[in-house]
């Protein structure tokens, strides 16, 4: 707030504006100036009518990227685990620590928990918890890159070479001057199919 998006002056007026429940993440209040954020999530001022999204840049590691006020409970998460729970409803573990519940009888008209795969990503709407969408980790897919060297760059998949685990699978990708560059699938992050699906810049 002070550093970065310049709206305060100084820490102890953060912390007040903060206590004050005038700063909102991912559209909920958070009260508490040393709650979390990370990739992704969105901040909103209401006092000024101003909401930003925290993206991977290069050099900076993180950015804040004005978005328009529909974007605010529209968030990509990858899928980092998915288990079956009571019940044989899968449950998919995301990014940022938000589940959702694949419920059995829903299977027959959605798509089903096999459907869905570990680094894919789900497009999520926060009010309800609803997968609006669901974007495999495929060649040609775009992603953004979260981590090492080459973080916050865009790529389009080429290919995936398998490893053992997940931190020696390697991914080639082709960016958006055509040109090619590696990385480890733990710091991959599905955002689209021929274009992101959230404002990035």
């Amino acid at each position: 707030m002070r550093d970065i998006l310049k709206i305060v002056d100084n820490a102890k007026e953060g912390r007040r504006v903060i206590s004050e429940g005038r700063i909102l993440i991912d559209g909920k209040v958070r009260k508490n100036y040393k709650f979390p954020v990370g990739f992704f999530d969105t901040i909103s001022i209401p006092d000024l009518g101003e909401h930003y999204r925290i993206i991977p840049t290069p050099i900076k590691i993180i950015s804040f990227v004005k978005i328009p006020e529909e974007e605010i409970y529209i968030k990509p998460l990858r899928i980092e685990n998915k288990t079956t729970v009571e019940g044989g409803h899968i449950q998919l573990n995301l990014f940022g620590g938000y589940n959702i519940l694949i419920k059995r009888e829903e299977t027959s008209k959605k798509p089903s928990g096999d459907t869905y795969k570990t680094f894919d990503t789900v497009l999520v709407s926060l009010k309800d918890m609803r997968i609006i969408d669901h974007i495999p980790l495929q060649e040609n897919n775009i992603a953004v890159i979260i981590g090492g060297r080459n973080i916050g760059r865009l790529g389009f998949v080429k290919s995936i070479i398998p490893g053992m685990r997940h931190y020696r699978t390697i991914v080639s990708l082709e960016d958006l001057n055509k040109h090619l560059f590696q990385t480890v699938l733990t710091y991959i992050y599905i955002i689209g199919r021929d274009k992101p699906v959230i404002k990035l810049s």
